[in-house]
């Protein structure tokens, strides 16, 4: 399947059909650009908002921040988002733009290859099929390959297993004594749901969450009227939502005290909720709020608190037939284990091989980390542009906001080689390393770097993951390329 002609329009293949890949597909679309072409491994559009149907699933930024400003949705049922809500918003957006004869089904890529040739990206899918294109855009996520810890005996328990980004649901748990193993985002939000179904719920924990009130509700129907009839109060919702995020971003990056103000607000929720002395002490964490992921709860507490939870802090040693054994041996037995240990996030690209110039894999480039160009960019990597790379993930604000801010850089990217055409764009070597060391100096001060560890650190203890300051710095760096960061290769036949 050859995607590519003459004309001075580069073909196009995005890996994703997530927030990210549809909303690039959309931008393309209005742009003028016709021949592209979006894989998708599974059946369906939606990324992580389709793989992730456990019970509670919901986003903690505001819907109408998580969505598309070029697409604004009227009639959210609430503040925050409902993980149905928010795949039927990329379903409707697929069709809206008519973006399903440009999807390919269930193909999944193993292999990227860079011909300097030709300047072509050839990619290999699983079932053996190639197709080529002058430019390729992942839009992978960073939440898209389950983190199964490494706990010994783990195919020796003979109940039911399964991670929560895979949730089994034909599996009854009502009356069932399940474990749940992690207290991360996922576990935060499908505890409570499933707390009061079964008949005992062991809760391992390796290290505890800051939990803050959600401020969510249901909107009224006038709401939704008054958001449909004046788009300008809707823009406006926006924009407040904006700020009122944006401004945390400095607790983050700088001035940490300002986060004790959460971190007591967490404490006093906590001790109002939980009446076991025992469960207090472990729930509260003893890191520096903001180090890990701050999460977001209403019913968290209260779960925690039922008699049939047991919050368990001793450290799982492992599993046998029957259930759960911790390091104290004490012995857990329970009839299903799940797994909320959240996601491989610092592995970008991974599974798929990714090899550019001269014959350099990606991994073999990050030994030291991932780096990228604006997260979007890697030097011998030409025509290769990532949505949602290294060091754009966000704690304080909506990730959409900076999938704008990519899209607008990717278009000002291709209409650079429309001008040149045949030529594929490569990052200067100089200006990744100066621009990634900019990057890590900023996050020495950050939170993060606080000192414990959390899953924003790779295996190195590097910040791969996060953007180290404001969203609106990172939308002025990437509102226009700069032709002088890039060399124009020519085909080198």
């Amino acid at each position: 399947m050859s995607q590519h002609n003459s004309s001075a329009q580069p073909s196009v293949i995005i890996i994703g059909t997530g927030f990210g890949g549809i909303g690039m597909a959309i931008q393309l679309k209005k742009a003028g650009f016709d021949h592209v072409t979006l894989l998708e491994k599974s059946e369906r559009v939606g990324g992580t908002w389709r793989d992730n149907t456990y019970p509670g699933a919901a986003c903690d930024v505001q819907s109408h921040f998580y969505s598309y400003s070029f697409e604004p949705k009227h009639d959210w049922s609430r503040k925050f988002g409902l993980q149905h809500e928010l795949l039927g918003y990329i379903e409707r957006c697929v069709n809206k733009y008519g973006l399903e004869k440009q999807i390919c089904f269930n193909s999944e890529v193993t292999e990227a290859v860079f011909d300097d040739t030709r300047n072509l990206w050839t990619l290999t899918l699983t079932n053996g099929k190639t197709l080529e294109a002058h430019v390729l855009i992942t839009a992978t996520g960073q939440l898209n390959q389950p983190a199964w810890p490494n706990i010994e005996g783990i195919s020796d328990f003979k109940g039911t297993t399964f991670h929560s980004a895979g949730w089994n649901h034909d599996y009854n748990l009502r009356g069932k004594r399940v474990a749940v193993i992690g207290t991360g985002a996922s576990a935060i939000q499908f505890v409570p749901e499933i707390a009061d179904k079964v008949a005992s719920l062991s809760l391992f924990q390796r290290s505890a969450a800051w939990v803050l009130p959600k401020p969510d509700r249901p909107f009224k129907r006038w709401e939704h009227t008054l958001f449909k009839a004046i788009p300008a109060w809707e823009r406006l919702y926006r924009y407040l939502i904006y700020w009122k995020n944006e401004s945390r971003a400095l607790a983050f990056t700088r001035f940490h005290r300002f986060l004790d103000i959460f971190a007591r607000q967490a404490k006093a929720e906590a001790r109002k909720q939980i009446t076991d002395p025992q469960k207090l002490k472990h729930i509260i964490p003893d890191y520096q709020i903001g180090c890990k992921r701050i999460l977001i709860s209403n019913d968290w507490y209260p779960a925690i608190n039922r008699t049939n939870l047991n919050l368990v802090a001793d450290p799982i040693e492992k599993l046998d037939s029957t259930g759960v054994q911790t390091q104290s041996g004490e012995h857990h037995p329970v009839d299903a284990i799940i797994f909320g240990t959240g996601f491989r996030a610092s592995e970008f690209l991974s599974p798929i091989r990714v090899t550019g110039r001269a014959g350099i894999t990606l991994n073999e480039a990050w030994q030291d980390g991932a780096v990228a160009f604006k997260g979007i960019t890697v030097s011998g990597f030409p025509n290769l542009f990532m949505l949602y790379g290294p060091n754009t993930n966000l704690a304080h604000n909506s990730i959409l906001y900076m999938l704008e801010s990519q899209f607008q850089y990717v278009l000002g990217c291709l209409k650079a080689l429309q001008k040149y055409p045949g030529t594929a764009m490569d990052v200067r070597k100089d200006r990744l390393e100066r621009y990634s060391s900019v990057v890590q100096d900023n996050l020495k001060d950050s939170v993060w770097s606080s000192g414990c560890s959390s899953w924003y650190l790779d295996a190195n203890g590097k910040n791969t993951l996060n953007w180290p300051g404001f969203t609106f710095s990172y939308r002025l760096s990437t509102r226009y390329v700069d032709t002088a960061d890039y060399h124009f290769l020519n085909p080198a036949s």
